[in-house]
C-alpha cells in the first residue's frame, strides 16, 4: 500500500472535519434556541420590517463557522475543483442521511421503547424521534439548496478577490468570500423552506428572519478571522514552506 503524501492527508482530514460539520449542522438544526439567555444576557429586542422578536437561531449556527473556515482552508490549498467536490460530496451525505432518516422514522417501534423516555418527561420516544428527524421536505429542500449555491459562490469570489490581490490579504479572501455566500445562504434557506412551503411567510418577516440570521453568521464568519490565520500557519509549518506555497499556486490557477 502506497503511504498518503501530507497533502492528500491534509485533504482527507479538511474533507471529513468540513463533512462531518456540515451534516451535524442539518440534523441538530432542527432545534432553535434562545441566544441571549444561553449566554447569561438580557433579550434584545430587534425590530425589522415591521418584524420584532429575540434572537433565536437554529443549533446549526454552532457548527456552520466550522464549515466556513474548512471552505477557506480548502479553497486556499486545493482550489474551486477541491471545493466544489468536497461541497458535491456533502450534498450527496446529507441527502443520504436524511434519506435513511425517514426510514429510520417508519420502523415499527418497539412496544417497550415508546415509554422508555417517560422517567425523563418524554411520554412518547416515537413521537419525539420523528419530530426531531423527521423535517419537512421544504426545510430539506431550502437547507441543501442554499448550502450548494453559497458554496458556489464562496469559492467564485475567493478566487476573484485572489486574483485581485495575489497571496496577500488572506483575511480579505476568506472573510469577504463568506460575508457574501452567507447573505444568499440566509435567504435563500427562508425563502424556500418558510416563503413557498407551507407556511407561506410574509415577506416583512422573511427579511427580518435573514437579516438577523446574516448579521449573526457574519460575527462569527469576522469572529473566525484570526482562527483562519492559525490553522494556515499550523498546516504551512506541517506541509512545509515549499510544498504550501507549490499547492496555493495550484489552487489558484482556473
Amino acid at each position: 500500500m502506497t503511504d498518503l503524501s501530507r497533502a492528500q492527508k491534509l485533504f482527507l482530514i479538511l474533507s471529513a472535519v468540513f463533512v462531518a460539520n456540515a451534516i451535524l449542522a442539518e440534523f441538530i438544526g432542527v432545534k432553535i434556541f434562545a441566544l441571549e439567555p444561553s449566554i447569561g444576557i438580557d433579550p434584545v429586542h430587534w425590530s425589522l420590517f415591521g418584524q420584532s422578536g429575540t434572537l433565536n437561531f437554529t443549533a446549526g449556527v454552532l457548527l456552520w463557522p466550522v464549515v466556513f473556515v474548512m471552505t477557506d482552508i480548502i479553497n486556499e490549498y486545493y482550489g474551486r475543483r477541491g471545493v466544489r467536490f468536497i461541497s458535491w460530496l456533502a450534498v450527496g451525505l446529507i441527502l443520504y442521511g436524511f434519506v435513511f432518516a425517514y426510514f429510520a422514522i417508519h420502523l415499527e417501534p418497539a412496544g417497550f421503547w415508546v415509554g422508555a423516555g417517560q422517567s425523563q418527561g418524554v411520554p412518547d420516544m416515537q413521537a419525539a424521534f420523528v419530530a426531531t428527524f423527521g423535517q419537512g421536505l421544504w426545510t430539506i429542500a431550502g437547507s441543501v439548496t442554499a448550502f450548494l449555491f453559497a458554496q458556489l459562490i464562496d469559492v467564485a469570489v475567493f478566487h476573484r478577490i485572489r486574483n485581485a490581490t495575489g497571496e496577500r490579504w488572506l483575511g480579505l479572501r476568506a472573510t469577504g468570500s463568506t460575508l457574501v455566500s452567507q447573505f444568499f445562504d440566509s435567504f435563500i434557506v427562508l425563502y424556500i423552506a418558510f416563503v413557498l412551503g407551507p407556511q407561506q411567510w410574509p415577506v416583512s418577516l422573511f427579511l427580518a428572519v435573514g437579516t438577523v440570521n446574516y448579521l449573526y453568521k457574519s460575527c462569527f464568519a469576522l469572529a473566525a478571522t484570526p482562527v483562519l490565520y492559525g490553522v494556515h500557519k499550523l498546516i504551512d509549518g506541517w506541509l512545509g514552506h515549499d510544498v504550501a506555497e507549490a499547492m496555493k499556486r495550484r489552487a489558484a490557477e482556473p
